[in-house]
């Protein structure tokens, strides 16, 4: 099954919300929240109803049918794992209209003992990510009834790695630590460009993935916040941002850790960009209740009244936790050594220097952001920002 371009939009419009939002040292998946936001709107009422439709971007009558629509085509894209998971106590009659809007396969049951249904939980969130999420980020009590959830895992191999070496930072908030650096270089120029925006310059980088999933890394100008350089490459993504391609950029310092020059050398070689970047690991929770207004879960939040009577009514229902946690992990794929010596040799002579190469140097040396996606479909899973690179291994530096 293939996914919609208006579900696209949707689900990409809240990471767009969400991302222009975001704080440093992050991550976060919209996609996980969004079909749940779809599934909470066609049970709830009033204005309950009204705000996660809103949310959804789709009217509330058709919001369940979306999420489902959206899950099943998740389930086609290879490197991804995805499931949605329903959970209620005995005391809630469940209605069967409601639940046959959900995937087939998501049912289980709490106990009503916390420590019990956590264990069960967390069970559930390992087993489904593959263990990469260990515990279920929901607050349970006496008086928790249902439990909606959903993972994702996604997995990729570059189709190029990167080689692993030490990289000191010479400026920026990175200039004192020796990081895991990651390098590369290639031919393929229109991997990197450059797009102008109003709060500044964002040089986007296209990392190449296997399965179709593909990590774009994204760096602003040193006055621009998280938010602005997330939120500029989603409109990158959405094509309301034009960008100017490697092969198209001038000569010169062209864009934010971006520079293109002109070399002589001894025979005719095609254009080249040289890639340096971190490596680098992410873990984040997300409470959502904290922006309700963003979900869509102003009223649905108030534990004064029900909002739910499409779930079930007895007794009334509102939603108490609402929580994400996330992690990304971004590195060469495997560790590699090798040892090269070299002799300059110099014949006698001065070299014939008659043609003329472009050479581009991308470097990501300070905060950046990083969007990961489905090629194809442009559907963004996961985004971030990256504060706290991984160090080089003093071992591994010992032995080099």
């Amino acid at each position: 099954m293939r996914i919609t371009n208006a579900t696209i939009d949707a689900v990409n419009g809240l990471t767009s919300r969400w991302a222009r939002e975001a704080p440093a040292g992050t991550v976060f998946s919209a996609a996980g929240v969004w079909p749940l936001l779809g599934f909470l709107a066609d049970g709830a009422t009033g204005a309950a109803r009204a705000e996660l439709a809103a949310a959804v971007g789709f009217p509330a009558d058709e919001a369940a049918y979306r999420a489902r629509e959206f899950m099943a085509a998740l389930h086609a894209i290879r490197g991804l794992d995805s499931a949605v998971g329903l959970w209620n106590d005995r005391k809630l009659a469940v209605r069967e209209e409601w639940a046959a809007g959900l995937p087939d396969g998501t049912r289980g049951e709490l106990t009503g003992d916390p420590a019990t249904d956590h264990a069960t939980l967390d069970a559930w969130a390992a087993r489904r990510t593959g263990g990469l999420i260990e515990r279920m980020p929901v607050a349970l009590s006496e008086e928790t009834v249902l439990v909606l959830a959903s993972a994702l895992a996604l997995r990729t191999q570059w189709l190029r790695p990167f080689e692993e070496y030490p990289l000191l930072p010479e400026t920026g908030p990175w200039q004192e630590r020796t990081l895991l650096g990651l390098r590369r270089s290639s031919t393929l120029l229109d991997r990197i460009g450059v797009a102008d925006t109003p709060e500044g310059c964002v040089t986007e980088l296209k990392v190449l993935g296997t399965h179709g999933i593909d990590v774009h890394l994204l760096l602003g100008e040193e006055r621009m916040s998280p938010g602005q350089v997330l939120g500029a490459g989603m409109d990158i993504l959405a094509r309301t941002r034009s960008v100017v391609p490697g092969p198209q950029l001038p000569y010169g310092d062209v864009g934010p850790g971006l520079h293109v020059a002109k070399e002589r050398c001894e025979r005719p070689q095609p254009p080249t960009l040289h890639v340096t970047t971190v490596a680098y690991e992410l873990t984040a929770d997300h409470d959502l209740l904290e922006r309700h207004g963003l979900f869509g879960l102003t009223t649905a939040k108030d534990p004064s009244r029900g909002h739910f009577p499409g779930i079930g009514d007895r007794p009334p229902l509102a939603v108490a936790s609402a929580r994400q946690s996330a992690m990304a992990k971004f590195g060469a794929l495997g560790f590699r050594a090798a040892a090269v010596t070299a002799f300059g040799v110099a014949a006698a002579g001065m070299p014939d220097l008659r043609y003329v190469t472009t050479t581009v140097d991308a470097t990501f040396d300070r905060p950046f952001g990083f969007l990961a996606l489905h090629r194809t479909s442009r559907l963004v899973l996961a985004a971030g920002w990256v504060t706290d690179p991984e160090p080089f291994p003093e071992d591994v530096e010992a032995h080099a």
